[in-house]
């Protein structure tokens, strides 16, 4: 449930916001919105890297009941940052980066258990797509327990760009799978690297799949053949904690 903080509605609020450079989770407009309007808020969810999406009146109406005027913008409860510049700065302290991508985990909940648990672990950035991923709102940090206003998070445009950008920067892309054979404790988590994690519904996209160096599996021996990507995510890092300790 958002609260009422979390939004901001009204055509010049919203342009306002958004001008101020306010860290905004989506933007939300009438499909049938004046002509030139759209066109402002479409330039300005560009320019900021925003996502977009063009809904009908009736979820606008979900959100308030005041005169939102066809757009309603969920503001950010947490600030970004930006990889390309974090990436170097991590490298620069003689350290290995440790990140974890996120690929279409749109569950709040998964995704705030996901920080918690990637923040005790020493991860240095959480990477999320800002088109199919879950809002970070109150509830996720909530649900992390704080822990997403104590680790880096950041939203990219293009994925596939971005695990470009981390493969020629030097960082290993290990995407977890079912459709791999290799167990997970068996890759070397002590170099730079990046875990890559799915949905539970689709897991990793097969073209980032591709991209990755290497896939791995968590072997499964009982009769239920999968797990809460939360729990996996958490398996997954701190096989990558004990082999850094070591």
């Amino acid at each position: 449930m958002l609260k009422k903080n979390e939004i901001i509605y009204g055509y010049t609020p919203v342009v306002e916001t958004l001008l101020s450079g306010k860290e905004v989770e989506k933007i939300f407009v009438f499909k049938s919105m004046l002509a030139h309007k759209a066109a402002e808020l479409n330039k300005l969810a560009k320019q900021f890297d925003i996502p977009l999406q063009y809904v009908p009146k009736e979820k606008l109406n979900r959100f308030t009941n005041q005169n939102h005027q066809g757009v309603v913008v969920i503001v950010s409860s947490v600030s970004y940052v930006d990889i390309e510049t974090l990436l170097p700065s991590l490298f620069e302290t003689g350290k290995a980066p440790f990140l974890l991508i996120l690929d279409k985990v749109t569950d709040v909940r998964n995704l705030g258990s996901i920080a918690r648990t990637a923040e005790c672990a020493g991860v240095d950035a959480i990477i999320v797509p800002y088109r199919g991923s879950a809002m970070i709102n109150a509830d996720a940090v909530k649900t992390s327990a704080g822990a997403l206003n104590n680790i880096n998070l950041c939203r990219v445009a293009n994925l596939k760009q971005t695990i470009q950008f981390l493969k020629n920067s030097g960082v290993q892309i290990i995407a977890a799978t079912e459709k791999s054979e290799n167990p997970f404790y068996e890759s070397d988590f002590r170099n730079p690297c990046a875990i890559m994690m799915g949905s539970e519904e689709s897991g990793v996209s097969e073209e980032y799949l591709k991209l990755s160096d290497e896939v791995v599996l968590i072997p499964m021996t009982g009769q239920t053949q999968s797990l809460n990507v939360s729990v996996a995510t958490g398996i997954i890092l701190f096989e990558g904690v004990k082999q850094r300790l070591n």
